[in-house]
């Protein structure tokens, strides 16, 4: 990265931090995301010192309009929702939005209510698993209604494949992430069960695989064992710092199958309506088609451009590969159909 690139990207971190500021409420994060747009600057200032010695000029700055998007998303959804977005950003300070408050690192504990944080996530989990949901409803089904157009040139006909084709995608998707879901929530259901019956047995043995987990994470044995022992005098915390610490799981967020099923089935379903929806509306198919043309390269391009902003890639090539691939499904599809009318 160049010394303008880095001058560039402290330069747009402050700008963020100060929108994330504007947005949050709580005086505590108010303050800490000032400090970090405060941060910021003064490494832009640093940047800027280096150009102007490199016998450079630094240009006005102008956020670009990923940022922008951003901004708006922080604006329109506030920041928890986001998460995933401002993460893939580089943005600091996310931690604070735990559910405990609490600092999300590889520290030492020094107290009960510290132990387990390690293993408690951002979320987010299911505004990406709507997009991409929306992404495979989107292209699979276009896919489907292209080759039938190519192979039959009738409504109905398209109506039919393609309402099947939404409902049949719809179903599979909410079936099999019920039943993935299903059987790994019985599953974690079943070591933590194990965990409780073998506390209840030798609570002893376990208060020292405690002491021991946080001895190699650099604490003092004697400390870890002291620790230990408070926790094991509280059954119902000392199952949920097993679970964390021995099995990596959060008790508290197993995912709800249904849960699951219900969000994959409507993600698929409003991805796989779009390039249906022109038939719905028009009797003619070359009327429908035209339309659906439209509203799926401007619905792809979407899609892989929030799928970018997930991933922390150029917008702007996310959403052409996603058009692009879409676009090559759908026509090899209509050739298809083509050949075989």
């Amino acid at each position: 990265m160049s010394t303008l690139d880095s001058w560039f990207a402290e330069k747009q971190s402050a700008w963020l931090y100060l929108h994330l500021a504007k947005k949050e409420q709580d005086r505590a994060k108010h303050h800490l995301f000032l400090d970090l747009a405060a941060s910021a600057e003064s490494q832009a200032q640093t940047w800027a010192g280096k150009i102007v010695n490199e016998g450079g000029v630094c240009p006005a700055f102008k956020p670009t309009w990923r940022s922008r998007l951003i901004a708006g998303l922080i604006k329109t959804f506030g920041i928890r929702t986001i998460r995933p977005i401002l993460a893939a950003s580089k943005v600091r300070g996310l931690s604070v939005y735990l559910d405990d408050g609490m600092v999300h690192n590889h520290s030492i504990p020094t107290s009960i209510e510290q132990i387990g944080l390690r293993h408690r996530g951002y979320g987010g989990g299911k505004l990406r698993a709507a997009v991409f949901g929306v992404s495979d409803g989107l292209v699979s089904n276009t896919a489907l209604i292209m080759g039938v157009v190519g192979g039959m040139y009738e409504t109905n006909i398209i109506l039919l494949a393609g309402i099947a084709g939404l409902l049949a995608g719809a179903f599979s998707m909410g079936v099999g992430e019920y039943i993935s879901m299903r059987s790994q929530r019985e599953m974690y259901e079943y070591q933590i069960a194990l965990e409780r019956e073998e506390l209840e047995t030798y609570p002893e043995e376990e208060a020292e695989e405690i002491a021991l987990i946080y001895h190699a994470r650099g604490m003092e044995l004697s400390d870890a064992r002291r620790l230990s022992k408070e926790i094991i005098e509280h059954p119902n915390h000392a199952m949920d710092v097993l679970a964390r610490e021995e099995l990596g799981l959060n008790p508290n967020d197993l995912g709800s199958p249904w849960g699951a099923a219900i969000f994959s089935f409507v993600s698929f379903f409003c991805g796989a309506l779009i390039p249906l929806f022109p038939f719905l509306i028009f009797a003619d198919v070359l009327s429908g088609l035209l339309m659906a043309v439209v509203l799926v390269a401007g619905s792809l391009f979407v899609v892989g451009a929030t799928i970018g902003l997930f991933t922390g890639k150029n917008v702007m090539i996310s959403g052409l590969r996603m058009f692009l691939i879409g676009a090559v499904a759908g026509l090899v599809t209509y050739g298809i159909g083509c050949m075989l009318a």
